[in-house]
This record gives C-alpha cells, structure tokens and sequence, in this order.
C-alpha cells in the first residue's frame, strides 16, 4: 500500500495534523494531590504516545470545575495554576511531532466516585470522605450512585461559562484542539438522553430542548476562539429503546455544524447501567458512519479497532474520516509506527525517533 489514508495529514481549520491515527482519552485517575494538578504520570503517559506516532494526543476528561471531576483523582482546568504542568505536557507532546487536545468535562451524576482503578472501592465518595454533591439535570441517580442535585435554570449560564473559561486556559497551555465530553453519561450526555433529563424547562423535553446545553457550550466557545478546532465526543445510541440514539445523533451532528464544531468524535453508552451492549470488532463504526452520512462534519471512529488493515479499510470504506484508539496504545504506544511500516506508509520511518532507530518495528 503506497499511500495509506491513514497516516495522511489532516486538518482541522488551520491546524495540520500528521495523520488520521488519534489516541482517545482515557481516565488515568492519577492525580495523587486530588488537586486537579496533572504530574508526572500525564506527561510520560501522554508524551510516550506522542513518540509513538500518533497525529492527535487527546488527554482524557479534564474537568471544567471541582465538581465536575469523576473522581477526587482527575485533572482540572478550572484555575490558572493549573496550567503550568498542563503546558509542560503539551510542550512534550509537541516535541514529538504530534497535536495535542484536551477533553473538557463535567461529571455530572457520574462524579465523586471512587478511582476506577484497582485496590478503591467502587461507588460514590461521600462527602466526608471527600467526596462532593453532583449535579445533573433531574435529581435521578446512575444505578447505586449518590443522588444528584437538578441543577437550577440559572446555573446553567455559568456552567457553559465554565467550558469558556477552561477552552480560554487550554489555549493558553497551548493546547491544538478541545473536545467537548457529551458522551458516556457524563452531564451533558446527561442533558441529551430522555432516560436522564425530565426537565421541563428550555433544557428539556424534545431532542432541541435536550441538544440546548451542547449547542450553547460549543457557541460561546467558538464565539471567544474563531479559529480553535472544536470536537465533540458524544455516545450515538445508548442501546436501549427510548433513549438518545443514532438518529437524535445524526441531528445533532447537524446543528453542531451550524454552531461551529469541526469533528464528532462517536462513541456509544455510558449514561444507563447494564445496557445491552454487542461488544465486538468494530461494534461502534457503524454508528460513525451513519453520522458520517449527515455530510455535515468529519466522523471519527473508536472502539475495538486493533489492526492496520482494519483501520485502513474503516476509512477506505467511507465510514469514517478518523481513527481513534484507545486499550491498544496502552498495551503498545508504538503502535502508531508499527502500523505505518506494516501499510509502508511513506511517512513511516519519519515517526520513529532517531533514539529508536535501531528498533524493528
């Protein structure tokens, strides 16, 4: 294969991006100081993928206010002092020839929960323990989870103020690209989904009402960043009849274009416990390309994609723009520069750092 699709360049507004092989975010639970701060751990995690060949380095949900954490252990960029470690890894990701992103999050009815890692206990953190109250858009728990507070209409204007202020600090950690987190049953999928949102004010009821948060967030933020590269990640069924589906996506994807996004990134589930989901090769793409099918934005792809050909053809098919990967980067980070020599992408031997070139990859 001479010039496989996916180690082409691609671009989002102005920003040129090495390839269509991205690294989607992926919890750490790391931050040991339940500060917010990122350390150590981020910067080798992030950065060793970034060596690794990757186009775009996204790191994983950081949240927009100490609330919106999943965790008492995840990243936030909702104060100026936590930009200087952020912007420590952003200067290692781009060292290595990548892009780097920042997810922007907020938990919702999902957060104060214990590290999703082993040696915690699983379920909400109580406030004594240092945990906090969530909120979400109706007072309706997820599963065994703490009930959440419904937020006040009020509230909502400063929340999407909050995902202003934290794109603001990710540009000036230097970050290429944010993605807005509206999926995996975080609060603004939360918004989305009938099975979460009972709402009878202009945030609830029919699909325009659900949509309005994530319509308002990714406008103010285009409106204070003309040209930031806007993604959105949301989940595009939640495989249960009734809620928030490939459909309601499609339309979504839709006016997300009209509001000046630049990519959905397209996943599936998260905000229903114990949902039916057909867990297999590729078992999300099809969704991506029934998006993709909208014409109105550029579709990535995730989920169980672990080989070159797959990939390749995933693309070459039309059923999506980007690949995104997750688990197989934690099992081998160059993965990247492995495929690239398997398709004999003419990029491939520029990706290997000169320090790795006696490896065989």
């Amino acid at each position: 294969m001479a010039d496989p699709l996916l180690f082409r360049s691609f671009t989002l507004r102005d920003l040129e991006i090495r390839n269509r092989l991205w690294v989607a975010p992926m919890c750490q639970y790391s931050v040991e100081t339940e500060d917010g701060n990122v350390g150590d751990w981020h910067l080798q995690h992030l950065g060793g993928f970034a060596r690794g060949g990757a186009g775009l380095v996204f790191m994983e949900a950081t949240a927009v206010a100490p609330e919106g954490r999943i965790s008492p252990r995840c990243p936030g960029i909702w104060a100026d002092t936590q930009l200087p470690p952020l912007k420590r890894i952003v200067d290692a990701v781009h060292a290595h020839g990548a892009k780097i992103g920042i997810q922007l999050a907020h938990a919702g009815r999902k957060g104060s929960t214990y590290p999703s890692l082993p040696g915690f206990a699983d379920g909400s953190v109580p406030v004594a323990d240092g945990g906090w109250e969530t909120v979400a858009p109706s007072a309706l728990s997820f599963g065994d989870f703490a009930e959440p507070r419904a937020l006040e209409t009020a509230e909502i204007a400063e929340l999407v103020q909050s995902f202003v202020d934290a794109a603001s600090r990710a540009v000036a950690a230097g970050f290429d690209v944010v993605e807005i987190h509206a999926a995996h049953g975080y609060l603004i999928h939360e918004f989305l989904s009938p099975f979460s949102n009972e709402r009878t004010d202009a945030y609830g009821g029919d699909l325009a009402a659900r949509a309005l948060l994530l319509r308002e967030i990714v406008r103010a933020i285009r409106a204070a960043h003309p040209q930031l590269p806007i993604v959105v990640r949301v989940s595009a069924t939640e495989w249960l009849d009734g809620g928030f589906d490939a459909a309601e996506a499609a339309r979504v994807t839709t006016w997300l274009a009209e509001d000046g996004a630049d990519l959905v990134d397209t996943s599936t589930a998260g905000n229903t416990p114990g949902a039916p989901i057909p867990v297999g090769p590729s078992y999300q793409v099809p969704l991506a390309a029934q998006l993709r099918k909208t014409g109105a934005l550029p579709i990535s792809a995730v989920g169980l994609i672990t080989s070159a050909e797959q990939a390749e053809g995933i693309l070459a098919t039309g059923q999506a723009d980007i690949i995104s990967l997750g688990r197989p980067l934690l099992t081998n980070p160059h993965l990247p520069i492995s495929w690239a020599h398997e398709l004999r992408a003419p990029s491939a031997d520029a990706l290997v750092p000169p320090q790795y070139a006696r490896a065989r990859f």
